[in-house]
């Protein structure tokens, strides 16, 4: 197929300080065996020489568009305005954050799976998460899952294949439809955006390593780590999604677990004296409309020091362990 024939894609960076690694995301564009694609850049005021290089870059090839914002935005509103930026042309939409990659056949081989399946909109793939392979669990024999399905055992099964933004393709569709595209309240917006999306629309998944995600200190997963995020994010996900894909009982059931867990979770956050990430998981429980519940902190706190309390020549050691480990989570 040559390149006229090819649907358009729109592949977006958004940047911030990330000169050492934006040559070679930008590179990694440039060297698809898939042609027929446009590119922004959308630097969200660098002052590390990010903006230079994007620009050198454009001055060679027509089809790199750069763009600067007049104010420092945060991560997921930057990431909205970069949307903003896709051709009108454009069928499919790809992002690749600045400090990851594309390996070279990523457009090519999704393209092709959306194109054979116009019900698709995302398309997924394995990703080479550091040194780790991540998104696997879906059976190698099957590339097309019906949204309804996927979004069920993502929370039924705990099965996590939508990876994040830069390990997807959207429908253009799809993205121009949505505005803003990702909920800017939510860390997770990536997630919660698929859950979105595959109401109306299919998944697809290659089977392959399609997307490198670079794993370092700086980067918007480690805060995420270091907050634990992912217990807010999943409860945000089942009582805005949840009535769509679940069965009353099921989303009584996991709503009750889920709870559970986080207010454990948070009871040990009590103990180890990690007071603002309590007040970050406060706050989200009020942006997702739920009450927080100091007493349920408490008693959480309580029960783990039940658990340590029944096994007290080991009691120390349990708590120093979480200590430690802790430490090097909230390493900055």
């Amino acid at each position: 197929m040559n390149r006229e024939s090819q649907p358009l894609v729109s592949v977006i960076t958004p940047v911030y300080n990330c000169a050492e690694y934006l040559a070679e995301c930008i590179e990694s564009v440039l060297a698809q065996t898939y042609q027929n694609w446009d590119y922004a850049i959308v630097d969200n005021c660098s002052d590390d020489g990010s903006t230079e290089i994007a620009k050198r870059y454009a001055e060679k090839d027509s089809r790199i568009r750069v763009y600067r914002n007049q104010q420092l935005l945060p991560a997921v509103p930057n990431y909205n305005l970069s949307l903003g930026k896709i051709s009108a042309a454009s069928k499919y939409c790809k992002i690749v954050f600045a400090d990851d990659w594309l390996f070279q056949g990523c457009l090519e081989q999704m393209v092709a799976l959306a194109e054979a399946h116009p019900s698709v909109g995302i398309v997924g793939g394995y990703v080479s998460e550091g040194s780790e392979r991540s998104c696997t669990g879906l059976p190698v024999a099957n590339s097309f899952f019906p949204g309804r399905e996927i979004c069920r055992s993502h929370l039924l099964d705990k099965l996590y294949v939508f990876g994040s933004a830069n390990s997807v393709l959207y429908r253009s569709d799809l993205v121009r439809g949505r505005v803003p595209f990702y909920n800017e309240s939510n860390i997770h917006s990536d997630t919660e955006v698929c859950f979105a999306l595959l109401r109306s629309s299919d998944f697809g998944f290659i089977h392959q390593v399609l997307t490198f995600t670079r794993v370092r200190e700086q980067s918007l997963s480690t805060w995420s780590t270091k907050m634990q995020t992912a217990f807010a994010g999943d409860l945000q996900i089942l009582v805005a999604f949840g009535s769509d894909y679940l069965t009353s009982d099921e989303l009584s059931h996991l709503l009750k677990t889920n709870l559970s867990e986080y207010y454990r979770f948070l009871g040990k956050t009590v103990l180890l004296g990690h007071i603002r990430q309590l007040d970050y998981h406060r706050k989200r429980f009020l942006e997702i409309g739920l009450k927080f519940s100091y007493a349920r902190v408490v008693h959480g706190a309580l029960a783990t020091l039940f658990r340590l309390l029944r096994a007290p020549g080991h009691s120390f050691v349990k708590l120093q362990h979480w200590r430690n480990r802790s430490k090097l989570k909230c390493q900055s």
